[in-house]
């Protein structure tokens, strides 16, 4: 059974021009599609199967990346269904030189696994192990909230 932890995926983006809006910041559609990609990660991480997203909700975005700046975004499950799978997703301005780091948006994303054939397949208990899971596993329910 895959825990937490293991379903735990980080990528970077720098933001360029073309990823910015009228006012230098990153454009929210760019954000978007990255939070969802990497939310996508995790779940077939868990799921050991193909997932579509079904869901990206209560999506919040609590300030801008500046132009020039490093977009973090992770992601890790921490929920699993029969066939569902509940990621939670966020996304940090990085700080290019100091690797500081401000949490910007955040949302949660349910995906189902699917088979080769395209049909639900059922997907692993999911496993909360160490404290930092633990912890990560209470941040997420809380934010549903």
């Amino acid at each position: 059974m895959p825990t937490l932890l293991e379903t735990k995926v980080e990528t970077r983006r720098y933001i360029f021009p073309g990823q910015s809006n009228a006012l230098e910041t990153a454009h929210g559609g760019d954000l978007l599609k990255w939070m969802e990609q990497v939310g996508a990660m995790a779940a077939m991480r868990f799921a050991g199967a193909d997932t579509v997203t079904v869901g990206l909700d209560d999506v919040r975005f609590h300030g801008p990346i500046q132009q020039g700046s490093i977009a973090l975004l992770d992601s890790y499950v921490f929920r699993a269904g029969n066939s569902s799978v509940t990621s939670r997703v966020r996304g940090y301005d990085e700080d290019r030189h100091t690797g500081e780091r401000e949490l910007v948006t955040e949302a949660t994303m349910v995906s189902v696994a699917l088979d080769d054939d395209g049909e639900t397949v059922t997907v692993p208990e999911l496993t909360v192990e160490t404290d930092v899971g633990e912890e990560l596993h209470a941040e997420a329910l809380e934010n549903e909230d």
